[in-house]
């Protein structure tokens, strides 16, 4: 017998055939395990990878700004560069004009990593857009939903 407030299996059926955040997961988890496999020779993998390249700017961002860039929060952040900064390649410092932020910056062999990486990026993006049939429209229609303010109940 069925509990009481227990959604039925069309339910169950509707949310997998439907749902945009299960959809847009699965495809999540697809693509960084493609780019992981292909970045394994370099070191490194996707999510390293995006986080390493956040920081290819000419002048080095506060934790923050990165944070929000990546859509992490801080301490997520935090985790995630300390491998790199364990492996020597992503420095961090106390930003001199205000001694509450952080700078992240690439180090030398941070640099090497990536000038190593993009080509595979390059090649494996090229390949899974070429599969697309419209991957700027799809690109554009990810980031609205990146926008999406769930505390305003829209996008905005």
């Amino acid at each position: 017998m069925k509990a009481s407030g227990t959604p039925d299996f069309e339910t169950t059926i509707l949310v997998r055939d439907t749902c945009l955040c299960l959809h847009a997961q699965r495809a999540a988890r697809a693509l960084a395990r493609q780019f992981d496999v292909a970045l394994k020779p370099v070191g490194i993998t996707s999510g390293q990878f995006s986080l390493l390249m956040s920081l290819n700017r000419p002048a080095p961002p506060k934790l923050g700004s990165v944070a929000a860039l990546l859509a992490m929060d801080r301490t997520t952040l935090t985790a995630n560069l300390k491998p790199l900064e364990r492996r020597g390649l992503v420095k961090t410092a106390n930003d001199p004009a205000d001694g509450r932020a952080r700078l992240l910056q690439l180090t030398p062999a941070g640099r090497t990593v990536l000038a190593k990486a993009v080509p595979i990026w390059r090649h494996l993006h090229a390949e899974i857009e070429m599969a697309l049939s419209d991957p700027d429209h799809l690109r554009s229609e990810l980031n609205l939903i990146s926008r999406f303010d769930v505390e305003g109940g829209g996008v905005g």
